[in-house]
């Protein structure tokens, strides 16, 4: 990181510090990934015991997610809650409609915001300004709810915030960016349960070869694995042991997309 980069970086450090700053106490929305753990360390430092991190537990996410979460706050120091979020009860989010998203963070944020009302804090969430190049649906929930983006607002982008995890300490600075198991499944096709352990259980195994980033994207029967290009070979080099797990799953053709891993594919 350059010297300009940096001071540049620390400016927008020091913006987000002056908004957190306004409020009086902070609900962060924590799933445990680099982006709400920034954001959790620095509302952490300006509001000290009024700062509470909730991390929703549900079958879109795998277990790993929540063990991180808790290691993450546990290393921060800060109030931490697990809820339930329900969206498998949701009959307009297990349609699969290309705005799926903003059911789900209508859900969760509702659940939020009632803890953050019992305390008078305001709820905060991780969006950065790298995504709104991407189709994110679910701002549309929190900016309807009156949640806060404050990584937005202080114009943090997706490689300034590892940048500043890093300087922070934190050991999460360089994971893998981690989308929830629905966004594995077409539109349109129904979300239910029996899906989403499959993917969980494909991707898990997966992820056993040390690659960097996969998604097993299901078009079931035929699942497409994206990985980043330099970890095909890993993929290759087991394909007996992966097509023989696969089809245990239930998947009768098993892919590799040579493209590569692609953020939001399913939305191209």
């Amino acid at each position: 990181m350059n010297r300009n980069y940096n001071l540049k970086t620390l400016k927008k450090l020091n913006k987000l510090r002056g908004i957190l700053k306004r409020c009086t106490g902070a609900v962060v929305a924590f799933s445990g990934g680099v982006d709400s753990s920034l954001l959790l360390k620095v509302a952490q430092d300006i509001l000290g015991d009024h700062v509470i991190a909730v991390t929703a537990v549900s079958s879109l996410y795998p277990r790993d997610e929540v063990i991180t979460a808790k290691r993450i706050a546990k290393r921060i120091k800060c109030q931490h809650r697990i809820i339930r979020s329900n969206e498998l009860h949701i009959a307009t989010f297990i349609k699969n409609p290309k705005n799926r998203c903003y059911y789900c963070k209508i859900e969760l944020f509702k659940k939020i915001k009632k803890i953050a009302s019992y305390y008078g804090y305001s709820v905060i969430e991780a969006s950065n300004k790298s995504d709104l190049r991407d189709f994110r649906p679910g701002l549309r929930a929190v900016r309807k709810l009156g949640v806060k983006s404050p990584l937005i607002e202080a114009g943090l982008r997706k490689d300034e915030i590892r940048a500043l995890a890093r300087k922070f300490g934190l050991p999460n600075w360089n994971k893998p960016s981690m989308a929830c198991l629905a966004s594995r499944i077409p539109y349109g096709t129904q979300i239910q349960s029996t899906i989403l352990k499959r993917i969980a259980s494909a991707e898990r195994y997966v992820k056993k070869l040390r690659v960097t980033q996969v998604r097993v994207r299901d078009h079931y029967p035929i699942a497409r694995i994206e990985i980043l290009p330099r970890d095909m070979k890993k993929i290759l080099g087991n394909h007996d042991k992966i097509v023989a797990y696969f089809k245990k799953l239930g998947y009768k053709f098993i892919t590799l997309d040579i493209e590569g891993y692609q953020s939001g594919s399913l939305n191209r």
